[in-house]
């Protein structure tokens, strides 16, 4: 009968073959060995029909959460009080996150310390007052607090802690309730269903429980009593592991003052912080000491979380002291970014995108030692692979083409990105052919020599920048050229592609690895196919490089923003403008006008403002400028200059700062070339802006005074690409002051180191004078010609 009640508690529908092979017979051998934990197994048993998170990803769905803050967290430095202003930050995220419909729990330490604060005041106080009746005022120095027994700490402080955790949580208009338990409280059948049926009371009530183990009377924990598959209460990470599994929590956050769990003690040399950790892998791992204060350490967090992980919650350990995150950690973690280390029963089939890194790294380094030949034998082969297998390229492309029209979700200029044809493949394989015939003499080219003294030779020489993380949209056209230009400069590549394009990358980046192989350099280019967010891959300063952004002026604002610690080179907007000069030719005007406009709307170098000079308007020269727009179907927006010329205008302009990115541009008139100078620094983004004059005067003057990335004199804005630079290809336009500025191929994705050699000098030999004058035999070298590569746009 007890068995039966057993089942039906724990909500198993059990075949009565079931009952007598598996799950009774361990429940009576369960019951034999501990009579008392009964309900505690009926609990596990029907948690393991729920799964934890597989992926962090998936932690934005979570709908109860357990936030357990270690004594480190809540305590400071001096261990006597609280450090609040963290404490205020964890109420704000855990109010915030209440707000938004979950279901919030802490487990809380901190009454030891904030009791030790307030028993040395009394204690301090009261000795004071005795000497200072009995003994004089010149004794005080001499006071010593005793030894605090933690017992009587935790009693004083009990009240203060939920008193101040009240009161803060009461500015978010949240409610708390304290719940006080012991390891005993969970061997009593009743009291184990009594606390669950309060927590589940105060969570339907929207009220936060604040859960604390009664150190006042906590007695030492059992031996062993974790053997029958039972964690006991031993501290407070056993105790949010047990009451988050007993909860059904979806996840439980455990703070300490560490980022995570590392593969051996942090500070050691190479201690790696394990991003995502699974059952299993804790052989792997060697622990450290304990923090400065609680009863824990990272051990008995570990073993905490894989219990809960394994009772169907989900477990994220991490660091709850550091400034610069404790005021988002929590948000941070329930959104799914990587911040500490994640426990996942599902261990992905292919590595980490930091193995992918490292790997990429130290092959990225064997193909920078290559000859230049075979770096260009990698890339001709790659060329010739994207003819060979023409074929399953565009059957791979067909397949997103049909995913992304059905899903209707692309705009008709990502759907034409995103298309791949065999004359894009055939383009493709000429631009890679010509990469790997100016690659020749790219790295280990020597910039400057200089003779320091008599053998001691100084150079300055190429080398690559290191590990390049591209990140692209739908664009997969993008994975060659990329790779084609990392191999060229000996840098290692992430490729993080858009998810529209998931089969044809796959298939190009295969092909790229299958060049690659040729050489014994395979793992130099990885494909980035994890569910790893953009701002995830960007956090990974201590192995990433430079980040290069291909897409959307809003996919690089975000990686801007997201990439704190690794340079980004490219550009956020491209709003281009054409000024059209008093002197400028008619028929330049037109075709110029149109082709900035018109040839490409989406690209970054189409031109949305045009700028007349006033003497312009009520010309034939402005009606046909309109006229031609207008044939072109381009939408036209006033400036507020154009709008008060105009009647009946058309519709006036939001912003002078827009990027349509379609057939859309912005008219304003301005009273000369100076005033245009002045509203393209104003409104523009660096990135290509054009004069269109006969006045040579007023055109040098403007391509020496406007400060862009690209300034042409009677030439369309479509020209500030890679190809038509001669560059062979492109990686992107920087709008940046420093490295490298506009389109930029494969000299920017270079940088420089200096060799020294010597024969035994010392830099005591020379004085500062005596350096010196060795330096008027400096010997730079020749520059290379500009190589002469047949211009192909990209677009």
């Amino acid at each position: 009968m007890l068995l039966q009640r057993l089942s039906l508690c724990a909500g198993l529908p059990l075949s009565p073959r079931t009952q007598r092979t598996t799950i009774f017979p361990r429940l009576a051998k369960a019951l034999t060995q501990a009579p008392n934990r009964v309900f505690f197994l009926t609990v596990s048993l029907a948690r393991a029909n729920s799964n934890s998170f597989a992926h962090r990803g998936e932690l934005r769905k979570a709908k109860r959460i357990v936030v357990k803050l270690g004594s480190a967290v809540v305590t400071r430095g001096d261990e006597c009080g609280l450090a609040l202003g963290r404490l205020a930050s964890v109420v704000e995220q855990v109010a915030m996150l209440q707000n938004q419909g979950r279901e919030m729990m802490i487990v809380t330490s901190g009454a030891v310390a904030f009791g030790k604060q307030r028993l040395r005041h009394e204690i301090l106080l009261s000795q004071s007052v005795r000497q200072a009746l009995h003994s004089g005022q010149n004794q005080i120095k001499d006071m010593s607090v005793p030894v605090l027994e933690a017992r009587a700490c935790a009693a004083a402080g009990q009240s203060g802690l939920m008193a101040l955790y009240e009161a803060m949580f009461t500015q978010y208009s949240t409610c708390t309730a304290q719940v006080l338990v012991t390891n005993l409280d969970f061997h009593d059948d009743q009291k184990r269903r009594n606390l669950n049926s309060t927590l589940q009371e105060l969570l339907r009530m929207n009220i936060v429980p604040i859960i604390n183990t009664n150190d006042a009377v906590v007695p030492p924990p059992e031996p062993n009593s974790d053997l029958q598959g039972v964690i006991s209460i031993k501290d407070n990470d056993s105790l949010a592991a047990r009451l988050a599994v007993e909860m059904k929590a979806d996840l439980l956050i455990a703070l300490s003052d560490v980022e995570g769990l590392y593969d051996s003690p942090p500070g050691t040399d190479d201690a790696k912080l394990i991003d995502i950790f699974y059952p299993g892998d804790q052989l792997s791992i060697t622990y450290g000491t304990k923090s400065r204060v609680g009863i824990g350490g990272m051990e008995a967090k570990v073993k905490a979380a894989l219990w809960a992980l394994q009772g169907g919650t989900s477990v994220v350990i991490a660091n709850g002291t550091h400034p610069k995150v404790t005021g988002h950690v929590i948000t941070d973690i329930v959104e799914g970014k990587k911040v500490g280390t994640f426990f996942s029963e599902v261990k992905p089939a292919g590595p980490t995108v930091e193995q992918q890194t490292e790997m990429a790294r130290n092959s990225g380094r064997t193909l920078a030692a290559l000859h230049p030949d075979q770096r260009g034998e990698i890339i001709c082969h790659l060329a010739d692979l994207l003819v060979e297998k023409k074929e399953e390229i565009l059957a791979a492309n067909k397949m997103d083409m049909d995913l992304a029209v059905n899903a209707g979700q692309l705009s008709s200029a990502l759907l034409n990105r995103l298309s791949l044809s065999p004359a894009k493949l055939n383009s493709l394989a000429i631009g890679l052919r010509q990469i790997a015939l100016a690659s020749q003499d790219s790295v280990g080219r020597v910039l400057r020599r200089t003779r320091v003294a008599h053998n001691l030779e100084l150079e300055q020489i190429t080398v690559p920048i290191g590990v390049l993380l591209v990140i692209f949209e739908a664009r997969p056209d993008c994975l060659p050229q990329v790779s084609a230009l990392a191999i060229a400069s000996g840098n290692a590549l992430l490729a993080k592609g858009g998810k529209e394009a998931a089969n044809t990358n796959r298939i190009l980046h295969e092909l790229t690895q299958e060049a690659l192989d040729i050489h014994w350099v395979k793992e130099a280019v990885q494909l980035v196919s994890t569910r790893e967010e953009v701002e995830d891959l960007c956090r990974l300063d201590e192995m990433i490089d430079l980040i290069i952004p291909r897409g959307s002026s809003q996919l690089v604002r975000n990686i801007q923003n997201a990439a704190k610690g690794i340079p980004v080179l490219g550009h956020s907007e491209g709003i281009c403008h054409v000024y059209i000069d008093s002197e400028a030719a008619i028929d330049k005007v037109i075709k110029i006008v149109r082709d900035s406009k018109c040839d490409y709307p989406a690209a970054c170098n189409a031109m949305e403002t045009l700028l007349v000079h006033r003497d312009i308007l009520r010309t034939p020269l402005f009606d046909q400028i309109i006229d031609m727009l207008r044939t072109e179907q381009v939408k036209i927006h006033a400036g507020p200059r154009f709008a008060s010329y105009l009647t009946f205008s058309p519709s006036e302009v939001k912003s002078l700062r827009t990027e349509y990115g379609d057939l859309e541009c912005c008219i304003e008139v301005v009273d000369s070339m100076q005033e245009a100078i002045d509203h393209i620094h104003r409104y523009g983004s660096s990135h290509t802006d054009v004069i269109v004059t006969e006045n040579e005067d007023t055109a040098e003057r403007f391509l020496q005074q406007l400060d862009s990335a690209c300034v042409f004199w009677n030439a369309s804005s479509r020209f500030a690409d890679g190809y038509r630079f001669g560059l062979g290809a492109e990686v992107g336009i920087s709008t940046a002051r420093i490295h490298a500025r506009g389109p930029v191929g494969l000299e920017g994705l270079l940088t420089t180191k200096w060799v020294l050699r010597g024969d035994g000098h010392t830099a005591a030999d020379f004085s500062e004078q005596g350096t010196m004058k060795y330096l008027h035999e400096n010997m730079p070298v020749t520059q290379p010609q500009p190589r002469q590569i047949a211009a192909q746009s990209e677009e």
